[in-house]
């Protein structure tokens, strides 16, 4: 994956290459057009474009290596959310995805579990609107 770090009042991170992440169906609450991502309902595919800006790791949590495909899906489904395009509920699984691809990209275990449990225990407030 291939990002710069921006300097920016609200974000972080800006993506130089699409990502694309095989997630679990989400209950579409409308199509989702927006500039930066795309979602294939026959491939479960959602495509993270080229420029789209996420904040990286939030609160006392640190941004290595293992961590910034992980937020980049994070931060990207908990906007679907916020903007309404997916369900409240979809938040878990967002949560779970995190951990999981943290884990795949060399986060330790107790590790990821102390960043699922924050984001589970927190996370409520990146998505209210």
């Amino acid at each position: 994956m291939k990002y710069i770090s921006i300097t920016h009042k609200k974000y972080k991170y800006k993506l130089l290459q699409l990502e694309f992440f095989t997630i679990p169906k989400p209950k579409l609450l409308k199509p989702i057009k927006e500039e930066y991502f795309t979602f294939d309902e026959k491939t479960l595919d959602l495509n993270i474009l080229e420029g789209y800006s996420w904040d990286g790791a939030s609160g006392p949590a640190i941004d290595t290596q293992n961590f910034m495909r992980g937020s980049l899906l994070h931060d990207c489904l908990y906007q679907l959310i916020r903007d309404g395009y997916i369900t409240p509920l979809y938040r878990k699984i967002a949560d779970t995805l995190l951990r999981k691809i943290c884990r795949e990209d060399g986060m330790s275990f107790i590790r990821a579990a102390w960043v699922y449990l924050g984001v589970r225990m927190f996370g409520w407030r990146a998505i209210k609107i």
